[in-house]
């Protein structure tokens, strides 16, 4: 049984729900209204999705970098960040493995991987170059420049530009959360073949019950149910990770290994 049940049949997309959200929040109404002029005017320029979103992370980097990986402030940013990493290390990240972090961001999580890991051992990957560009500023904030971290641009999630068997741990936070469902097909039929032996891939998702959803085609609702059918139909196994919805995050996670 999952548990943070309330408030999982809510459809945001639907108009009697964001009637209800602006009666009780006056004064979202014009930044959701500016938000949703922004994003016709993105999906008009850019069909595709990622180059959609990679114009999101674009114009929402050029404000501020950590409110465009989802904090609200940095206090918040270092929050996240060390509840992504004290998570994952009390779950089977250890200094020795080779770490793949999709949508690495600014590596607000990614920074405190990289300290943890041994020199050469984290990998990061995003399709926004502007988060990337901050992303380096953090490595010198934190001194990790001697980590060696891999910071590269990517497209699409194939992974063909890596090697098999290669990652103990693949890890994406709030990434599916803003995938379509043709992406996150995608990432899941390709990360089998980069995942070493007894290698485990964790990623957050926002929960659904009820019908599944998108906002905006930026927040992407998903079933449980729905994103564990589609890793077996991949060969891969999925578990729903009940501690992690303990945490004050708002999102779900589900831990993926081999069949």
């Amino acid at each position: 049984m999952h548990l943070k049940s309330a408030g999982l049949s809510v459809n945001r997309a639907s108009i009697a729900h964001k009637i209800r959200y602006a009666a009780r929040n006056p004064r979202r109404i014009a930044p959701y209204a500016r938000r949703t002029a922004r994003d016709a005017w993105l999906r008009l320029k850019h069909r595709d999705h990622v180059a959609y979103y990679r114009a999101v992370m674009a114009s929402d980097t050029s404000r501020d970098p950590d409110a465009a990986v989802g904090s609200a402030s940095h206090a918040r940013w270092l929050a996240l960040g060390e509840m992504q990493f004290a998570y994952l290390k009390d779950h089977g990240l250890r200094a020795e493995h080779r770490m793949l972090d999709i949508g690495c961001g600014n590596l607000r999580a990614g920074w405190r991987f990289i300290d943890h890991l041994a020199p050469g051992g984290y990998y990061g990957i995003d399709i926004s170059p502007d988060i990337l560009i901050s992303a380096k500023k953090t490595l010198v904030t934190y001194k990790l420049q001697d980590k060696l971290p891999h910071l590269t641009l990517t497209r699409d999630l194939t992974f063909d530009f890596l090697p098999d068997a290669h990652f103990d741990v693949v890890h994406a936070h709030s990434v599916f959360s803003h995938s379509p469902l043709s992406v996150i097909e995608e990432c899941l039929g390709h990360v089998g073949r980069i995942l070493a032996p007894g290698g485990f891939f964790d990623f957050t998702f926002d929960r659904t019950e009820g019908h599944e959803h998108h906002v905006l085609r930026e927040d992407f609702y998903y079933r449980t149910e729905t994103l564990a059918a589609l890793a077996e139909r991949h060969g891969l196994r999925a578990r729903f990770q009940e501690d992690w919805e303990k945490l004050p995050h708002g999102q779900s996670k589900l831990r993926v290994s081999a069949g």
